[in-house]
Protein backbone atom coordinates (compact mmCIF):
# COMPACT_ATOMS: atom_id res chain seq x y z
CA UNK A 1 0.00 0.00 0.00
CA UNK A 2 1.02 3.29 -0.53
CA UNK A 3 2.13 5.68 2.46
CA UNK A 4 0.43 8.31 3.73
CA UNK A 5 1.69 11.66 2.70
CA UNK A 6 2.42 13.66 5.47
CA UNK A 7 1.47 17.20 4.12
CA UNK A 8 1.91 21.14 6.25
CA UNK A 9 -0.72 23.73 5.45
CA UNK A 10 0.08 27.57 5.74
CA UNK A 11 -2.47 29.61 5.89
CA UNK A 12 -6.03 27.49 7.63
CA UNK A 13 -8.63 29.95 6.50
CA UNK A 14 -11.11 29.53 3.58
CA UNK A 15 -9.06 28.21 0.90
CA UNK A 16 -6.55 26.42 3.29
CA UNK A 17 -9.47 24.68 5.46
CA UNK A 18 -12.11 24.46 3.50
CA UNK A 19 -10.84 23.57 -0.16
CA UNK A 20 -7.52 21.99 0.53
CA UNK A 21 -7.56 20.87 4.27
CA UNK A 22 -10.78 19.46 4.05
CA UNK A 23 -10.02 16.77 1.20
CA UNK A 24 -7.02 15.28 3.12
CA UNK A 25 -9.12 15.23 6.13
CA UNK A 26 -11.89 12.85 4.11
CA UNK A 27 -9.39 11.11 2.78
CA UNK A 28 -7.39 9.72 5.81
CA UNK A 29 -5.48 6.46 3.60
CA UNK A 30 -4.43 9.17 1.49
CA UNK A 31 -2.33 11.86 3.77
CA UNK A 32 -2.81 13.26 6.67
CA UNK A 33 -2.15 17.41 7.99
CA UNK A 34 0.41 17.10 10.62
CA UNK A 35 0.57 20.77 11.31
CA UNK A 36 -1.13 23.85 10.56
CA UNK A 37 0.26 28.17 10.74
CA UNK A 38 -2.11 30.92 10.68
CA UNK A 39 -2.00 34.06 12.83
CA UNK A 40 -5.29 33.40 14.22
CA UNK A 41 -5.73 31.01 16.89
CA UNK A 42 -8.98 30.30 16.10
CA UNK A 43 -8.67 29.37 12.71
CA UNK A 44 -5.59 27.62 13.17
CA UNK A 45 -6.97 25.69 16.12
CA UNK A 46 -10.09 24.80 14.37
CA UNK A 47 -8.11 22.68 11.17
CA UNK A 48 -5.80 21.37 13.59
CA UNK A 49 -8.59 19.93 15.70
CA UNK A 50 -10.28 18.23 12.51
CA UNK A 51 -7.20 16.79 11.58
CA UNK A 52 -6.58 14.93 14.44
CA UNK A 53 -4.24 17.49 16.77
CA UNK A 54 -1.66 18.41 14.05
CA UNK A 55 0.47 20.59 15.66
CA UNK A 56 0.05 24.59 15.65
CA UNK A 57 1.57 27.36 14.52
CA UNK A 58 1.13 31.46 14.93
CA UNK A 59 4.16 32.01 12.64
CA UNK A 60 4.90 30.21 8.63
CA UNK A 61 8.31 30.88 9.30
CA UNK A 62 8.70 28.46 12.53
CA UNK A 63 6.40 25.77 10.69
CA UNK A 64 8.82 26.22 7.59
CA UNK A 65 11.95 25.71 9.99
CA UNK A 66 10.31 22.65 11.27
CA UNK A 67 9.60 20.87 8.03
CA UNK A 68 12.01 18.38 8.39
CA UNK A 69 11.34 17.54 12.11
CA UNK A 70 8.15 17.31 10.80
CA UNK A 71 8.75 14.86 8.15
CA UNK A 72 6.42 16.97 5.45
CA UNK A 73 6.30 15.27 2.44
CA UNK A 74 4.32 18.22 0.88
CA UNK A 75 3.29 21.77 1.92
CA UNK A 76 -0.06 23.80 1.02
CA UNK A 77 0.33 27.41 0.65
CA UNK A 78 -2.71 29.32 1.23
CA UNK A 79 -1.55 32.74 3.10
CA UNK A 80 -2.57 36.08 1.80
CA UNK A 81 -1.57 36.89 -1.75
CA UNK A 82 0.59 39.32 -0.31
CA UNK A 83 2.94 36.46 1.43
CA UNK A 84 2.65 34.33 -1.24
CA UNK A 85 5.98 34.65 -2.67
CA UNK A 86 7.61 34.91 0.66
CA UNK A 87 6.63 31.85 1.67
CA UNK A 88 6.96 29.90 -1.20
CA UNK A 89 10.45 31.02 -1.90
CA UNK A 90 11.40 29.45 1.81
CA UNK A 91 9.70 26.09 1.38
CA UNK A 92 11.41 25.58 -2.08
CA UNK A 93 14.63 26.67 -0.06
CA UNK A 94 13.73 23.60 2.33
CA UNK A 95 13.72 21.33 -0.35
CA UNK A 96 9.92 20.50 -0.06
CA UNK A 97 7.34 20.25 -2.98
CA UNK A 98 4.38 22.50 -2.70
CA UNK A 99 0.95 23.60 -3.66
CA UNK A 100 0.43 27.22 -3.68
CA UNK A 101 -3.15 29.07 -4.08
CA UNK A 102 -3.56 31.22 -6.82
CA UNK A 103 -2.48 34.09 -8.05
CA UNK A 104 1.09 32.90 -7.60
CA UNK A 105 2.17 36.35 -7.51
CA UNK A 106 0.09 40.07 -6.47
CA UNK A 107 2.44 41.60 -8.79
CA UNK A 108 5.00 41.44 -11.51
CA UNK A 109 7.69 42.34 -9.57
CA UNK A 110 7.10 39.16 -6.96
CA UNK A 111 5.81 36.97 -10.33
CA UNK A 112 9.08 37.57 -11.52
CA UNK A 113 11.06 37.19 -8.02
CA UNK A 114 9.35 33.77 -7.65
CA UNK A 115 10.05 32.45 -11.45
CA UNK A 116 13.72 33.10 -11.46
CA UNK A 117 14.06 31.12 -7.98
CA UNK A 118 11.88 28.11 -9.47
CA UNK A 119 14.22 28.54 -12.90
CA UNK A 120 17.55 28.79 -10.41
CA UNK A 121 16.42 25.98 -7.83
CA UNK A 122 14.14 23.66 -9.88
CA UNK A 123 11.82 23.75 -7.14
CA UNK A 124 8.73 21.46 -7.35
CA UNK A 125 5.71 23.46 -7.37
CA UNK A 126 2.09 23.54 -8.50
CA UNK A 127 -0.23 26.70 -9.10
CA UNK A 128 -3.88 25.77 -7.66
CA UNK A 129 -5.80 26.71 -10.77
CA UNK A 130 -8.28 24.19 -10.23
CA UNK A 131 -10.58 24.22 -12.87
CA UNK A 132 -8.39 22.50 -15.41
CA UNK A 133 -9.00 19.39 -12.95
CA UNK A 134 -12.73 19.30 -13.17
CA UNK A 135 -15.07 17.18 -15.06
CA UNK A 136 -16.26 19.18 -16.90
CA UNK A 137 -13.26 21.23 -18.52
CA UNK A 138 -11.53 17.76 -18.89
CA UNK A 139 -14.34 16.77 -20.72
CA UNK A 140 -13.98 20.23 -22.81
CA UNK A 141 -9.91 19.73 -23.68
CA UNK A 142 -10.26 16.02 -24.51
CA UNK A 143 -13.01 16.69 -26.99
CA UNK A 144 -10.99 19.78 -28.73
CA UNK A 145 -7.75 17.18 -28.64
CA UNK A 146 -9.97 14.67 -30.26
CA UNK A 147 -10.58 17.02 -33.13
CA UNK A 148 -14.12 15.98 -33.35
CA UNK A 149 -14.88 19.80 -33.68
CA UNK A 150 -11.79 20.48 -36.32
CA UNK A 151 -9.50 23.11 -35.80
CA UNK A 152 -10.41 25.49 -32.82
CA UNK A 153 -11.34 29.17 -34.15
CA UNK A 154 -13.20 30.98 -31.20
CA UNK A 155 -13.05 30.49 -27.30
CA UNK A 156 -15.29 32.00 -25.61
CA UNK A 157 -15.62 32.17 -21.54
CA UNK A 158 -17.87 33.77 -19.23
CA UNK A 159 -17.02 34.70 -16.07
CA UNK A 160 -20.61 34.81 -14.21
CA UNK A 161 -18.85 35.99 -10.74
CA UNK A 162 -22.40 36.87 -9.30
CA UNK A 163 -24.14 39.41 -7.46
CA UNK A 164 -23.40 38.53 -4.01
CA UNK A 165 -20.00 36.70 -4.58
CA UNK A 166 -18.86 39.97 -5.88
CA UNK A 167 -19.73 42.36 -3.21
CA UNK A 168 -18.83 39.79 -1.03
CA UNK A 169 -15.39 39.53 -2.25
CA UNK A 170 -14.37 41.90 -4.29
CA UNK A 171 -15.71 45.38 -2.48
CA UNK A 172 -16.45 43.99 0.85
CA UNK A 173 -13.87 41.23 1.07
CA UNK A 174 -9.78 40.59 0.44
CA UNK A 175 -9.79 40.93 -3.15
CA UNK A 176 -11.29 44.49 -3.31
CA UNK A 177 -7.90 46.67 -3.61
CA UNK A 178 -5.71 46.39 -6.37
CA UNK A 179 -2.84 47.84 -3.85
CA UNK A 180 -3.56 45.01 -1.69
CA UNK A 181 -4.65 41.87 -3.89
CA UNK A 182 -4.22 42.85 -6.97
CA UNK A 183 -6.30 43.33 -10.24
CA UNK A 184 -9.79 41.49 -10.40
CA UNK A 185 -8.45 39.93 -13.62
CA UNK A 186 -5.47 38.48 -11.50
CA UNK A 187 -7.02 37.66 -8.23
CA UNK A 188 -10.49 36.32 -9.66
CA UNK A 189 -10.26 35.79 -13.48
CA UNK A 190 -6.48 34.11 -13.27
CA UNK A 191 -8.73 30.49 -13.26
CA UNK A 192 -10.31 31.43 -16.69
CA UNK A 193 -7.05 32.60 -18.38
CA UNK A 194 -5.60 29.54 -17.13
CA UNK A 195 -8.70 27.35 -18.94
CA UNK A 196 -7.74 29.25 -21.96
CA UNK A 197 -4.20 29.31 -21.85
CA UNK A 198 -4.70 25.42 -21.49
CA UNK A 199 -7.32 24.95 -24.61
CA UNK A 200 -5.17 27.42 -26.45
CA UNK A 201 -1.97 25.42 -26.42
CA UNK A 202 0.24 28.58 -26.70
CA UNK A 203 0.47 31.89 -25.04
CA UNK A 204 -1.36 34.68 -27.07
CA UNK A 205 0.24 36.74 -29.97
CA UNK A 206 -1.71 39.85 -28.28
CA UNK A 207 -4.18 40.96 -25.48
CA UNK A 208 -6.43 43.54 -25.50
CA UNK A 209 -8.56 44.04 -22.38
CA UNK A 210 -11.39 47.20 -21.05
CA UNK A 211 -13.53 47.39 -18.32
CA UNK A 212 -13.67 49.51 -15.10
CA UNK A 213 -15.09 49.91 -11.70
CA UNK A 214 -18.71 51.56 -12.65
CA UNK A 215 -21.40 50.26 -10.24
CA UNK A 216 -19.88 50.52 -6.33
CA UNK A 217 -18.86 53.97 -6.26
CA UNK A 218 -19.82 56.59 -4.06
CA UNK A 219 -21.66 58.41 -6.34
CA UNK A 220 -24.41 55.61 -6.75
CA UNK A 221 -25.48 55.25 -3.24
CA UNK A 222 -28.71 55.87 -2.46
CA UNK A 223 -29.75 58.89 -0.82
CA UNK A 224 -28.66 58.43 2.87
CA UNK A 225 -27.13 55.77 2.69
CA UNK A 226 -24.64 54.60 5.75
CA UNK A 227 -21.34 53.78 5.99
CA UNK A 228 -22.76 50.41 7.21
CA UNK A 229 -25.86 48.66 6.50
CA UNK A 230 -27.22 47.98 9.75
CA UNK A 231 -26.84 52.11 10.51
CA UNK A 232 -30.52 52.53 9.29
CA UNK A 233 -29.91 51.90 6.16
CA UNK A 234 -33.19 53.53 4.19
CA UNK A 235 -33.23 51.31 1.06
CA UNK A 236 -32.53 47.96 3.33
CA UNK A 237 -35.29 46.08 1.35
CA UNK A 238 -34.79 46.79 -1.77
CA UNK A 239 -30.61 46.67 -2.04
CA UNK A 240 -30.14 43.56 -3.60
CA UNK A 241 -26.17 44.17 -1.66
CA UNK A 242 -28.14 44.58 1.87
CA UNK A 243 -25.50 42.34 4.39
CA UNK A 244 -27.70 40.94 6.32
CA UNK A 245 -29.87 39.44 3.73
CA UNK A 246 -26.76 37.57 2.76
CA UNK A 247 -25.18 36.55 5.74
CA UNK A 248 -27.89 36.03 7.83
CA UNK A 249 -31.03 35.03 6.01
CA UNK A 250 -29.80 33.35 2.86
CA UNK A 251 -26.81 31.87 4.37
CA UNK A 252 -28.79 30.91 8.14
CA UNK A 253 -28.22 26.93 7.43
CA UNK A 254 -24.90 27.72 6.60
CA UNK A 255 -21.62 28.08 9.44
CA UNK A 256 -18.44 27.36 7.49
CA UNK A 257 -17.19 29.41 4.38
CA UNK A 258 -18.03 32.24 3.43
CA UNK A 259 -19.93 32.86 6.88
CA UNK A 260 -17.12 31.77 9.16
CA UNK A 261 -15.33 34.69 7.90
CA UNK A 262 -17.03 36.89 9.60
CA UNK A 263 -15.92 35.52 12.97
CA UNK A 264 -15.84 32.79 15.59
CA UNK A 265 -19.54 33.47 16.73
CA UNK A 266 -21.98 32.41 13.94
CA UNK A 267 -25.14 32.54 15.52
CA UNK A 268 -27.57 34.98 13.94
CA UNK A 269 -26.72 37.35 16.80
CA UNK A 270 -22.82 37.15 16.69
CA UNK A 271 -23.59 37.65 12.43
CA UNK A 272 -25.34 40.66 13.45
CA UNK A 273 -22.44 41.98 15.57
CA UNK A 274 -19.73 41.51 12.96
CA UNK A 275 -21.96 43.16 10.56
CA UNK A 276 -22.31 46.25 12.68
CA UNK A 277 -18.92 46.99 12.60
CA UNK A 278 -17.16 44.70 10.07
CA UNK A 279 -15.54 45.06 6.47
CA UNK A 280 -18.51 42.62 5.52
CA UNK A 281 -21.21 44.69 6.51
CA UNK A 282 -20.02 47.52 4.68
CA UNK A 283 -22.44 49.67 2.20
CA UNK A 284 -21.39 48.50 -1.20
CA UNK A 285 -21.54 52.29 -2.28
CA UNK A 286 -19.24 53.45 0.74
CA UNK A 287 -16.06 51.07 0.79
CA UNK A 288 -12.67 51.32 0.01
CA UNK A 289 -12.62 48.85 -2.72
CA UNK A 290 -10.87 49.79 -6.33
CA UNK A 291 -10.96 46.97 -8.74
CA UNK A 292 -13.38 47.07 -11.60
CA UNK A 293 -16.68 45.41 -11.41
CA UNK A 294 -16.61 44.43 -14.97
CA UNK A 295 -13.62 43.48 -17.93
CA UNK A 296 -13.74 41.75 -21.21
CA UNK A 297 -10.39 40.49 -23.06
CA UNK A 298 -9.78 39.67 -26.00
CA UNK A 299 -6.58 37.22 -27.20
CA UNK A 300 -5.26 36.52 -30.65
CA UNK A 301 -3.35 33.38 -30.63
CA UNK A 302 -0.66 31.61 -33.07
CA UNK A 303 -2.72 30.13 -36.06
CA UNK A 304 -5.35 32.29 -35.64
CA UNK A 305 -7.73 31.26 -33.16
CA UNK A 306 -9.01 34.24 -31.19
CA UNK A 307 -10.41 34.02 -27.50
CA UNK A 308 -12.57 36.40 -25.42
CA UNK A 309 -13.48 36.56 -21.37
CA UNK A 310 -15.79 38.42 -19.96
CA UNK A 311 -15.96 39.04 -16.58
CA UNK A 312 -18.72 40.93 -14.31
CA UNK A 313 -20.27 41.01 -10.89
CA UNK A 314 -24.02 41.63 -12.28
CA UNK A 315 -24.98 38.06 -12.70
CA UNK A 316 -27.21 35.73 -11.43
CA UNK A 317 -25.33 32.62 -11.39
CA UNK A 318 -21.62 31.88 -9.66
CA UNK A 319 -20.45 29.69 -12.72
CA UNK A 320 -18.93 29.89 -15.98
CA UNK A 321 -20.19 29.61 -19.19
CA UNK A 322 -18.48 28.37 -22.46
CA UNK A 323 -18.58 28.60 -25.92
CA UNK A 324 -16.36 27.27 -28.91
CA UNK A 325 -16.32 26.91 -32.52
CA UNK A 326 -14.39 25.12 -34.60
CA UNK A 327 -14.08 24.15 -38.51
CA UNK A 328 -16.30 21.42 -38.00
CA UNK A 329 -18.24 21.95 -35.00
CA UNK A 330 -19.54 23.35 -32.20
CA UNK A 331 -19.12 23.37 -28.48
CA UNK A 332 -21.00 24.87 -25.71
CA UNK A 333 -21.41 24.33 -21.77
CA UNK A 334 -22.47 25.59 -18.50
CA UNK A 335 -20.23 24.73 -15.58
CA UNK A 336 -22.52 24.19 -12.95
CA UNK A 337 -25.07 22.17 -14.35
CA UNK A 338 -22.29 20.16 -16.07
CA UNK A 339 -24.44 20.72 -19.48
CA UNK A 340 -21.96 20.69 -22.61
CA UNK A 341 -23.59 20.53 -26.14
CA UNK A 342 -21.83 19.38 -29.04
CA UNK A 343 -22.69 20.14 -32.89
CA UNK A 344 -20.95 17.68 -35.05
CA UNK A 345 -21.15 19.06 -38.92
CA UNK A 346 -19.15 16.39 -40.22
CA UNK A 347 -21.49 13.50 -41.40
CA UNK A 348 -18.68 11.05 -39.74
CA UNK A 349 -17.21 12.69 -36.95
CA UNK A 350 -17.27 11.24 -33.69
CA UNK A 351 -16.78 12.11 -29.80
CA UNK A 352 -14.39 10.47 -28.05
CA UNK A 353 -15.98 7.38 -25.63
CA UNK A 354 -13.83 7.91 -22.75
CA UNK A 355 -15.86 11.22 -21.02
CA UNK A 356 -16.49 10.93 -17.60
CA UNK A 357 -20.50 10.97 -18.57
CA UNK A 358 -23.62 10.73 -16.41
CA UNK A 359 -25.99 10.97 -19.15
CA UNK A 360 -25.08 11.31 -23.32
CA UNK A 361 -28.01 12.22 -25.78
CA UNK A 362 -27.71 12.29 -29.66
CA UNK A 363 -30.14 13.28 -32.13
CA UNK A 364 -29.72 14.25 -35.81
CA UNK A 365 -30.66 17.93 -36.63
CA UNK A 366 -32.75 19.08 -39.99
CA UNK A 367 -32.93 19.78 -42.68
CA UNK A 368 -29.44 20.92 -42.34
CA UNK A 369 -28.14 17.14 -41.10
CA UNK A 370 -25.52 18.26 -38.39
CA UNK A 371 -25.81 16.19 -35.19
CA UNK A 372 -26.70 17.41 -31.65
CA UNK A 373 -25.08 15.50 -28.91
CA UNK A 374 -26.23 16.94 -25.45
CA UNK A 375 -23.97 15.36 -22.92
CA UNK A 376 -23.94 15.93 -18.94
CA UNK A 377 -20.66 15.40 -17.07
CA UNK A 378 -20.85 13.39 -14.20
CA UNK A 379 -20.42 15.82 -11.38
CA UNK A 380 -18.88 15.34 -7.93
CA UNK A 381 -21.30 14.39 -5.33
CA UNK A 382 -19.58 16.48 -2.72
CA UNK A 383 -18.94 20.11 -2.96
CA UNK A 384 -19.36 23.38 -1.59
CA UNK A 385 -21.76 25.08 -3.82
CA UNK A 386 -21.62 28.49 -4.79
CA UNK A 387 -19.44 29.89 -2.36
CA UNK A 388 -16.72 27.06 -2.79
CA UNK A 389 -15.56 24.06 -4.40
CA UNK A 390 -15.28 24.71 -7.96
CA UNK A 391 -17.23 21.85 -9.51
CA UNK A 392 -14.75 19.54 -7.79
CA UNK A 393 -11.75 21.20 -8.71
CA UNK A 394 -10.75 21.29 -5.75
CA UNK A 395 -11.14 18.20 -4.50
CA UNK A 396 -9.54 16.89 -7.70
CA UNK A 397 -6.34 19.04 -7.75
CA UNK A 398 -5.97 17.80 -3.93
CA UNK A 399 -5.88 14.18 -5.42
CA UNK A 400 -3.72 14.93 -8.40
CA UNK A 401 -0.87 16.51 -5.72
CA UNK A 402 -1.06 14.15 -3.52
CA UNK A 403 -0.89 11.09 -6.18
CA UNK A 404 2.28 13.69 -7.65
CA UNK A 405 3.95 13.35 -4.52
CA UNK A 406 4.22 9.66 -4.29
CA UNK A 407 4.80 9.66 -7.62
CA UNK A 408 7.83 12.54 -7.40
CA UNK A 409 6.38 14.52 -10.20
CA UNK A 410 5.07 17.57 -8.75
CA UNK A 411 6.09 20.68 -11.12
CA UNK A 412 5.78 18.37 -14.43
CA UNK A 413 2.58 17.67 -16.66
CA UNK A 414 -0.85 19.24 -15.26
CA UNK A 415 0.91 20.47 -12.26
CA UNK A 416 4.25 22.47 -14.27
CA UNK A 417 4.95 25.78 -13.53
CA UNK A 418 5.23 26.90 -16.76
CA UNK A 419 1.42 27.34 -18.11
CA UNK A 420 0.17 28.41 -14.68
CA UNK A 421 3.06 31.67 -15.43
CA UNK A 422 1.42 32.35 -18.83
CA UNK A 423 -1.32 32.97 -17.61
CA UNK A 424 -0.04 35.45 -14.56
CA UNK A 425 1.71 37.22 -17.20
CA UNK A 426 -2.01 37.70 -19.32
CA UNK A 427 -3.44 38.69 -16.17
CA UNK A 428 -0.86 41.45 -15.60
CA UNK A 429 -1.25 41.96 -19.81
CA UNK A 430 -4.82 42.70 -19.87
CA UNK A 431 -4.55 45.30 -16.43
CA UNK A 432 -1.84 47.05 -18.55
CA UNK A 433 -4.46 47.28 -20.94
CA UNK A 434 -7.38 48.01 -19.88
CA UNK A 435 -5.34 51.23 -18.19
CA UNK A 436 -3.59 52.16 -21.18
CA UNK A 437 -6.36 51.30 -23.77
CA UNK A 438 -4.21 49.71 -26.11
CA UNK A 439 -3.36 46.32 -27.29
CA UNK A 440 -0.73 44.57 -25.44
CA UNK A 441 1.79 42.76 -28.30
CA UNK A 442 2.60 39.70 -25.69
CA UNK A 443 5.88 38.72 -26.61
CA UNK A 444 7.47 41.94 -27.12
CA UNK A 445 6.02 42.82 -23.48
CA UNK A 446 7.07 39.74 -22.11
CA UNK A 447 10.81 40.24 -23.57
CA UNK A 448 10.90 43.08 -21.64
CA UNK A 449 10.57 41.49 -18.19
CA UNK A 450 13.57 39.11 -16.59
CA UNK A 451 10.56 36.23 -17.27
CA UNK A 452 9.14 35.06 -20.14
CA UNK A 453 6.22 33.31 -21.66
CA UNK A 454 6.71 29.17 -22.13
CA UNK A 455 7.17 27.94 -25.46
CA UNK A 456 4.60 27.05 -28.00
CA UNK A 457 2.93 23.27 -27.48
CA UNK A 458 1.62 21.24 -30.65
CA UNK A 459 -1.98 20.79 -29.23
CA UNK A 460 -3.88 18.26 -31.24
CA UNK A 461 -6.66 19.96 -32.43
CA UNK A 462 -4.82 22.85 -34.44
Amino acid sequence: MTRQQRLVVIGAGGRGRDAYGRWVIEHPDRARIVAVADVSEPRRSALAAEAGGAAEYGDWRDVVADLAALRADGVVIAVPDALHVDVAVAVAEAGIPFLLEKPAAPTLAELSRLARHVADTSSRLAVGHVLRFTPFWRSIKRILDSGAIGRTMTLEVRENIGFWHFAHSYVRGNWRSTARAGAMVLTKTSHDLDLIRWLAGSAPDSVYSIGELTWFRPENAPPGAPQFCLDGCPVADSCPFYAPRYYVDALAGVSGHPVHLLGADTSPAGRLAALRTGDYGRCVYRSDNDVADHQQTTMMFPGGLTATLTASAFTAENTRNVAITGSAGQLTGHMESGEIVVDLFSPTATLPHDLPLASHTAETRQPMGHRRHTLHVAMPNADLGDHAGHAGGDAALMAEFVDALVAGTVGAGELSFATALDSHLIAFAAEESRLSGTPVDFAAWTSRLDIAPSPKESPTHE
